[in-house]
């Protein structure tokens, strides 16, 4: 069972009506809860041995509800039938006429099919990298979405973009202006990497995610027990990595269903949630969204012993390299996704990072931008490095270490509100490049919008405390402010009355299509 369902788009579960919820039931929901399916019709048969009680229906439909909540399952429609007398399963029943649903046929009519490979966004793992003569042809199969010359891609974990030049694919008969999933091609782009075996190319719009912790589900065929600590091969699409099981969270014997009280183990045929640990960043995606990507094997000792699929991870883990100090915890995901949120609060939510030296005029440019976008109707919050020196980072030295602890803990303060769905304004020197850096990959660079306030010295001197700045004209000062390598959006302030309203409009006009 748990084999055939695992490549299930939606599935019918089954209770008997008058025997009423059964322990096997509740074990086929978690099963069903295990792999991801959530397109799921209740069918509450042999409703002619109860003679057809709406109560005992709706006592059923209550209780399993309660249960099935719990495991993140919400069916479709509960239905009634008669599967002896033919009854609900094709047309509607005269014995059940309190039954206002769907028959079974006319449920499966409702099923929306996933959309086909070539429709979901582009998954093309690198197979390999092969030099014809003045070449590099990037070779794969694509696993899901479509190719096109001249697409803008991104190639994960490094996160480098580039754009595709060519695409060589054989035979020559084929189209040589677009691929498709299933299809095994090699490609050239414009920019010259360093590329390799095991990455992932997307759009840029839509990429993996990426990370080193993540939870799964697993069925568990070796002939020695899954256990902590003990280092596996994990193999994702064409991605072979060092892995171990950072916890155990709950283990299931699949001959009889039984919940296991033991989780120092998972032994051969036993099903189990775990979290997976790997030795370097990889690419993968929640198995539900993309199979090809979203499933993997474990290695135990040149043998392929585990088959799994990948969990959903919570919005504000995405991209995340994590290295929790106990493995009594473990990923977690949530049932409002930040697509959702914004969504609801018709906004995309953004990181907007004004960086610049004190006495640049960046914090008189945040409050105005606050102001302007919540009169527009946007949900904002503004954090301001300073105030939080009296709270959250009053710990903290002000030199160069505390400067970039300031800077990560505001980036995992403002990477929890955007995937609440709230755009977000941080006011912050964060002086350092690589500090900001870490700043830009723990809210992601999609949604990290980074704007420099440069000013010339001696506007500095005259808006700033002169203890902070030399007044003998020593250049000093310009050296304590490292620019960022990547590009970002730049605002020079050369007077010291400037028009902040100017400036917000400027930063506004800038990022408007975004939010």
């Amino acid at each position: 069972m748990i084999s055939g369902a695992s490549s299930a788009e939606a599935a019918l579960l089954m209770i008997d009506a008058n025997e009423g919820i059964q322990e096997q039931s509740r074990r086929h929901g978690y099963i069903l809860s295990l792999l991801g399916i959530k397109k799921i019709f209740v069918i509450v048969n042999k409703m002619d041995l109860i003679d057809y009680s709406e109560n005992v229906y709706n006592n059923i439909r209550q209780n399993f509800d309660k249960f099935l909540s719990n495991l993140n399952i919400y069916p479709i429609e509960y239905i009634p039938v008669s599967a002896f007398n033919g009854e609900n399963i094709t047309s509607a029943s005269e014995n059940l006429l309190w039954y206002k649903g769907v028959t079974i046929v006319e449920a499966l009519d409702l099923i929306q099919k996933d959309p086909a490979q070539e429709d979901k966004p582009l998954r093309f793992p690198v197979q390999d990298v092969y030099k014809f003569d003045h070449r590099r042809i990037i070779a794969g199969r694509v696993e899901s979405g479509a190719l096109r010359i001249g697409d803008e891609i991104v190639i994960s974990p490094s996160g480098k973009t580039t754009k595709v030049k060519s695409i060589e694919n054989w035979p020559d008969s084929y189209d040589k202006n677009f691929v498709s999933a299933g299809m095994s091609v090699g490609i050239t782009v414009e920019d010259e990497f360093f590329n390799k075996r095991g990455e992932i190319i997307s759009h840029r719009q839509n990429k993996p995610q990426k990370g080193n912790l993540f939870n799964a589900n697993i069925f568990w065929m070796g002939k020695n027990p899954l256990v902590k600590g003990k280092t596996y091969k994990l193999k994702l699409t064409t991605q072979e990595i060092e892995c171990e099981v950072f916890s155990i969270n709950t283990v299931i014997d699949s001959s009889n269903l039984n919940v296991s009280e033991s989780l120092n183990g998972v032994n051969r045929n036993e099903v189990a949630e775990i979290t997976i640990k790997t030795k370097d960043v990889i690419c993968f995606d929640e198995f539900s969204e993309f199979s090809g990507t979203g499933r993997f094997v474990i290695v135990d000792d040149l043998n392929v012993s585990g088959g799994g699929i990948v969990l959903k991870t919570d919005d504000t883990l995405k991209n995340r390299v994590l290295e929790p100090k106990s493995k009594s915890f473990k990923p977690r995901s949530r049932l409002v996704t930040k697509a959702q949120k914004e969504k609801k609060l018709q906004q995309k939510a953004k990181v907007i990072w004004i960086t610049g030296l004190s006495g640049c005029g960046k914090s008189e440019i945040a409050v105005k931008l606050e102001k302007k976008l919540f009169e527009l109707g946007k949900t904002i919050c503004y954090l301001d490095s300073a105030n939080l020196r009296f709270g959250i980072s009053s710990d903290l030295e002000f030199n160069e270490s505390g400067v970039y602890e300031q800077t990560r803990r505001i980036a995992e303060i403002a990477n929890q509100f955007i995937n609440n769905g709230i755009i977000t304004i941080v006011t912050s020197i964060s002086r350092y490049k690589k500090a900001r850096e870490i700043a830009k990959e723990i809210v992601g660079s999609d949604d990290y919008l980074e704007f420099h306030i440069e000013t010339p010295l001696e506007m500095l001197k005259k808006r700033a405390l002169k203890s902070l700045y030399k007044q003998d004209g020593n250049n000093e000062v310009e050296m304590l402010y490292e620019k960022s390598e990547y590009p970002v959006y730049s605002l020079y302030i050369d007077d010291p009355d400037f028009n902040t309203d100017e400036k917000v409009d400027l930063i506004y006009n800038q990022i408007k299509n975004m939010l």
